[in-house]
């Protein structure tokens, strides 16, 4: 936990102000106040007068990001930042890295890959999450779901892998893990409108899906198509329709 303790009203102000930019977990004390028992590190202005236990970080009230930088580095200590690529499709891959280090994956349903990826950054002060700019109507959907992480949006051109023998069923996987590792650019949120191939392809796995070869209607398969509607949601409304 980072927590801000200064008397400085400029360096209080542009420092709190640049954590919560960045959605940093953090709390505020009085100088010389006890610490909160998760208490890491203490960003403080260059005029107090502190004795703690912990890193303190002291702040330039003309460069607060610089101080942010520091306090977010000692807090994730040597591990390096956490970062999760993600290679979009109906089960996306789902790769969660600690600087170089590949610490978990997940290979889910769409529907529940914006959860999966909220659970594995929510201990995390300054996570960044990379989605390949592929599969766009899944990616639209997850990217809509992380609206309080910093979220990139990766040209994905290559990041498949070649899979030799014993590795059916790992490409997405790794393909996510090499998203992870590239730059890209910051996007709020996707939107994304479908194509007529991709509303097509819903359809027919709506006849495929249904006992009774039903083909869904073109507004239902744009409501699945952006996640408004389950496939199967969908085939039950137009039962009933």
């Amino acid at each position: 936990m980072i927590v801000v303790a200064t008397a400085d009203f400029e360096v209080y102000h542009e420092v709190v102000g640049e954590l919560r930019d960045r959605g940093a977990a953090f709390t505020t004390v009085e100088p010389g106040g006890a610490l909160p028992e998760d208490a890491d590190v203490v960003i403080a202005g260059p005029d107090d007068d502190l004795s703690v236990a912990v890193d303190v970080v002291v702040a330039d009230p003309g460069n607060p990001r610089a101080a942010v930088e520091e306090a977010l580095t000692l807090l994730r200590g040597h591990g390096g930042r956490t970062v999760v690529g993600v290679d979009p499709g109906p089960r996306p891959g789902i790769a969660v890295l600690s600087g170089d280090l590949v610490v978990a994956v997940f290979h889910v349903p769409v529907e529940d890959a914006a959860a999966v990826v909220r659970e594995e950054v929510a201990d995390d002060p300054d996570p960044l999450v990379r989605v390949g700019d592929g599969a766009r109507i899944h990616g639209a959907r997850i990217i809509d779901g992380l609206d309080d992480v910093t979220v990139e949006l990766v040209d994905e051109t290559g990041t498949t892998p070649y899979l030799g023998r014993g590795a059916r069923g790992m490409d997405d996987v790794l393909a996510a893990v090499n998203i992870a590792r590239l730059e890209g650019e910051v996007v709020g949120e996707r939107t994304v409108e479908p194509t007529a191939g991709e509303l097509d392809v819903i359809k027919q796995r709506s006849r495929e899906r249904s006992a009774q070869n039903r083909t869904i209607t073109e507004e239902l398969a744009r409501r699945v198509a952006t996640g408004e509607l389950t496939l199967d949601e969908a085939l039950e409304r137009h039962r009933e329709g």
